[in-house]
């Protein structure tokens, strides 16, 4: 299940791992203009890990998803 919200100047997706155990905390995407960022709780930690994408990075990890194992580059790298 996921769910989207648009807010003020984000947009935010949150991932919700469902079925059969052991289930892992919930995944919160941010779209911010110029990067997305992705949160999930620790809970051995007490603590968020939150790590950020540029948006190039974002586009690549788009990418990656449906291609075969190898290296790549897109030719819009810049932009």
């Amino acid at each position: 299940m996921f769910s989207i919200e648009h807010e003020f100047d984000s947009t935010v997706v949150t991932l919700v791992d469902e079925g059969e155990g052991p289930l892992q905390e919930d995944v919160i995407v941010n779209g911010f203009e110029e990067c997305i960022t992705v949160e999930q709780y620790d809970p051995r930690t007490d603590r968020v890990n939150r790590i950020t994408l540029s948006m190039s990075q974002m586009r690549d990890l788009a990418a990656a998803i449906s291609l075969p194992e190898g290296v790549y580059s897109r030719e819009d790298a810049a932009s």
